[in-house]
């Protein structure tokens, strides 16, 4: 893989992961070209990083598509930890699926959409990135599902 993207951000050891699709979440579906950024994409993911969050590109673009995506995250800004897989869950199971605390795709049942005149729907980060925040500093509080440590809840 030719893509040269950032992996001296060490993932926090307890910190939220997040899994995140490329086309139709940040970028407007225009597969096997790079979309438009969806709007707001760039500015949430950055803050996701910033409150301590570790960034996998979830996606199913491979090869020199995916070269293009890490590519496109780098020059926007977004430091992408992992592509595809989480390496930390090979420690507890053999699974192909990718293990993260939240998913943002634009796929998803319940995810939020933008549906522009034309074209398929993308995620609508105006509604999503407080959403993910308000998980982010639940995970902080240690009242991300809704019990603490201490068993309150």
């Amino acid at each position: 893989m030719s893509a040269k993207f950032k992996l001296d951000r060490m993932p926090q050891a307890l910190g939220i992961t997040i899994a995140v699709d490329f086309d139709g979440t940040i970028v407007e579906h225009k597969f096997p070209e790079i979309g438009n950024p969806v709007p707001d994409a760039v500015y949430w993911l950055q803050k996701f990083q910033e409150a301590g969050a570790t960034i996998i590109l979830y996606t199913m673009r491979d090869k020199d598509y995916l070269d293009a995506a890490l590519n496109y995250c780098i020059e926007m800004g977004i430091e992408i930890d992992y592509h595809s897989t989480n390496p930390t869950q090979a420690q507890w199971t053999t699974s192909p699926k990718c293990y993260a605390h939240l998913y943002i795709d634009d796929a998803a049942i319940g995810c939020p959409h933008i549906y522009p005149k034309y074209g398929r729907p993308y995620v609508d980060w105006e509604k999503i990135g407080p959403m993910v925040m308000s998980r982010i500093e639940s995970w902080e509080r240690g009242t991300f599902y809704g019990i603490r440590e201490d068993g309150e809840s």
